[in-house]
């Protein structure tokens, strides 16, 4: 069954959502075109804690580290990496052992590499707006 947003308030507010449910788990992988909300449905959760920065797509950086409200979410979009042992380079065990709450974009780059998820979030976007299936 998929979730259906229409506006990029309502995947923001599902963002929040999501936060809640999470409980103890810690590993997300949110898998989906480019615009499919991937980076906007972060952005929800850290809204939902507090944060009113700017959160924007790691697609550059690999990775971006927020704290807010004591709680620690670590950003990741896999996009451009090449190899998955590139992930050991930007130190993706340290973090992956934090007591983080680690959101993962195109985590298929690192196939091999990373451990199970405990969410596995699909989105997609079309003509009605953009969609969400929870895959596990």
């Amino acid at each position: 069954m998929a979730i259906l947003f229409k506006t990029t308030e309502e995947t923001e507010q599902y963002g929040a959502t999501l936060y809640r449910s999470l409980g103890k788990s810690r590993l997300v992988f949110l898998t989906g075109d480019l615009g499919a909300g991937k980076t906007t449905l972060v952005r929800g959760v850290l809204r939902s804690l507090g944060y009113q920065g700017i959160v924007k797509s790691p697609t550059y950086t690999l990775v971006e580290e927020y704290h807010v409200s004591g709680v620690n979410i670590v950003h990741f979009d896999l996009y451009r990496v090449k190899d998955p042992e590139e992930l050991e380079w930007i130190g993706i065990r340290d973090y992956l052992q934090q007591d983080s709450y680690c959101f993962i974009e195109w985590p298929e780059m690192g196939s091999g590499y990373l451990p199970k998820p405990d969410f596995h979030l699909k989105l997609s976007s079309g003509s009605a707006g953009h969609s969400l299936e929870i895959c596990s």
